[in-house]
């Protein structure tokens, strides 16, 4: 109870201290993911007519990759000292680096609009799930689970992930998360918002990769 009261006294905190003091959107997502969901967070480029923020005239992802130097905003950091960070970007996309929290598994947003449907019938654990401009839908799932995909899809009697046109996301990669804009193509948004179990503890893969891979299958079919 005590926990639940101080979370939602420091949300009341973070939205009326954003209406106070004139905070972005985007910073109080950061204090949000970092403060309620405990995920860590990276400021990252953002892109306008094909150029990338970063400067770099042959940047290989424009728009979809942290910025050079940007510093780690940690899980737990308070408001002040998320509004300090950020403001020392302005602009910048809020980015989630993947492998410590959770993992991510990849699919096409179609099927996996279908496959949540479908998990969510069967009551099965979901944790949060994005949905990027370019038509990709972001199951985040416990860490270890890019490392293992191509295991656990071949004990379900998958063999090839391409094929099913499957991608597990692991530590070294980054996720551009809600509300930010990626590679200039638009807004990422949530096709499930983050709870507070979910978030904290997302589902281990094995639970939601059998109905992705099926799904996903009879899409591709």
């Amino acid at each position: 109870m005590g926990f639940t009261i101080g979370i939602s006294r420091g949300m009341r905190d973070i939205r009326t201290g954003s209406r106070r003091r004139g905070r972005t959107s985007d910073g109080t997502a950061v204090a949000e993911y970092t403060g309620l969901w405990g995920w860590d967070v990276v400021p990252g480029a953002r892109a306008s007519g094909g150029a990338c923020s970063c400067g770099h005239r042959d940047c290989p992802a424009p728009g979809a990759h942290p910025l050079d130097f940007a510093p780690v905003i940690r899980a737990g950091a308070m408001l002040d000292d998320v509004t300090e960070a950020w403001g020392e970007y302005p602009g910048a996309s809020v980015m989630l680096p993947v492998g410590r929290a959770f993992d991510v598994i990849e699919v096409a947003e179609p099927a996996g609009c279908r496959a949540l449907a479908r998990l969510e019938r069967m009551g099965l654990p979901v944790g949060p799930v994005a949905a990027t401009p370019d038509g990709r839908a972001h199951f985040f799932v416990a860490p270890g689970a890019a490392a293992d995909l191509p295991g656990l899809l071949y004990r379900m009697g998958w063999d090839d992930p391409a094929a099913l046109d499957l991608r597990g996301l692991g530590p070294g990669t980054h996720i551009t998360a809600p509300p930010s804009d990626r590679g200039g193509l638009g807004p990422v948004r949530w096709l499930r918002s983050p709870a507070l179990d979910s978030a904290s503890r997302p589902p281990e893969a094995r639970l939601v990769l059998g109905t992705l891979a099926y799904v996903a299958h009879r899409s591709r079919a």
